[in-house]
């Protein structure tokens, strides 16, 4: 049984930050109702759902994985590197605070969740714009106690970690190897995305399922003859924000008897 902490789109998502993409009118409406289907389709593969109201003065809110963590351990805030996002965090963490320890990413450090990346006991954190070095040392240093080894990653023309690598399987990553150098990940078995499909490395795991934008048929079906679930959702919308599938939601997952523990 999983939990996927969301939060409602903002009315203002039209202004919010962009780095890598053009800016392209949003439907706010369309937007919402991408979001909606999107909660139903986490529903679908086994969450349980708990969405925070939409916030008016934060146009980036949805995009909740930015502001934290979460770990079995425990769980961080981070300290996003556009300024105007540091703010964003308060309710997102009041709810992991009552499931987790909380720590947090102190200045000069900064550290967007979509930076993140955990597979096991390694966390990949990318080398961006908006994570810094001290945010990394930071990061380090709160998980060695227990046992993970947190690992920099260069990254190359886009936003966050998360944009080039996610993983799909049990001990398989999706990659962009034009934005990240699949060398890093030698360890797991790789599927590249389509070139012609730069966008299409964002996917988020829940089990052995994956739910998937749509818009990548041929990276759909790389993953697809993988052997790979895979359950598609339109966030169009959400991606001209620079938002992906992972950063729409923190997932944590309840194991019998032991209350919860992050996914």
């Amino acid at each position: 049984m999983w939990t996927a902490i969301t939060r409602e789109v903002s009315p203002a998502l039209a202004d919010c930050q962009l780095s890598f993409v053009e800016r392209d009118a949003i439907d706010v409406e369309r937007a919402r109702a991408q979001h909606a289907a999107y909660c139903a389709a986490l529903e679908g593969l086994g969450c349980r759902v708990l969405e925070l109201p939409a916030e008016a003065a934060w146009p980036d809110s949805v995009f909740v994985e930015d502001v934290a963590l979460a770990f079995d351990e425990l769980a961080v805030a981070t300290r996003p590197g556009a300024e105007s996002r540091r703010d964003e965090g308060s309710a997102v963490l009041e709810v992991l605070g009552s499931v987790r320890p909380l720590s947090r990413i102190e200045a000069p450090g900064t550290l967007d969740g979509g930076d993140v990346l955990r597979i096991g006991k390694r966390v990949f954190v990318g080398i961006s714009a908006r994570s810094n070095a001290a945010g990394h040392e930071q990061l380090r240093a709160l998980l060695a106690p227990h046992g993970y080894a947190v690992v920099s990653v260069a990254t190359r023309g886009c936003l966050h970690l998360k944009s080039a690598v996610t993983q799909v399987g049990e001990a398989t990553v999706l990659v962009n190897p034009a934005w990240v150098d699949v060398a890093t990940f030698a360890d797991y078995a790789i599927i590249e995305v389509d070139p012609a499909e730069q966008h299409a490395a964002n996917a988020v795991r829940v089990g052995d399922a994956l739910l998937y934008p749509e818009g990548f048929p041929r990276t759909l079906a790389r993953l697809r003859s993988a052997g790979i679930e895979v359950v598609t959702v339109d966030v169009s919308e959400l991606q001209k924000a620079e938002g992906a599938v992972t950063c729409c939601s923190i997932l944590l997952r309840r194991a019998a008897g032991h209350g919860e523990v992050a996914a």
